[in-house]
């Protein structure tokens, strides 16, 4: 049986690696470069997928306990997975330089007060 506290501990480290991954991939762009290169938006796109989808694993009494939208990380999953024709290249990269850094923070002060790393 799987220990919930490990696992949400587990994919919380997916999520900021997801984001430390996507910062590196976007270090050198800008919105014009990311919307124009293909490859770069597809990685891009798959890291939000692991986002996404790790954060449906991590206990929901934790998530709560910290002021975050969490619904709109799970809804842009599913955009990205099911909705992926309607993806607005622009609109990533306004969450990319607006609301990653803010979710990396969060992420991190989770990992800190939950888990002490």
């Amino acid at each position: 049986m799987k220990n919930p506290n490990l696992e949400s501990q587990k994919r919380l480290q997916h999520i900021l690696q997801a984001i430390q991954t996507i910062e590196e991939y976007v270090k050198e762009s800008d919105s014009i470069h990311f919307t124009d290169t293909p490859l770069l938006h597809d990685a891009v796109l798959f890291q939000f997928t692991v986002i996404g989808e790790a954060i449906n694993h991590v206990e929901s009494e934790k998530l709560e306990r910290y002021a975050y939208p969490w619904h709109k990380v799970r809804s842009f999953r599913n955009l990205i997975a099911h909705e992926y024709f309607n993806i607005k290249l622009s609109a990533v990269w306004n969450i990319i330089e607006g609301e990653l850094p803010r979710l990396k923070a969060t992420i991190e002060v989770i990992l800190e007060n939950e888990f002490n790393l």
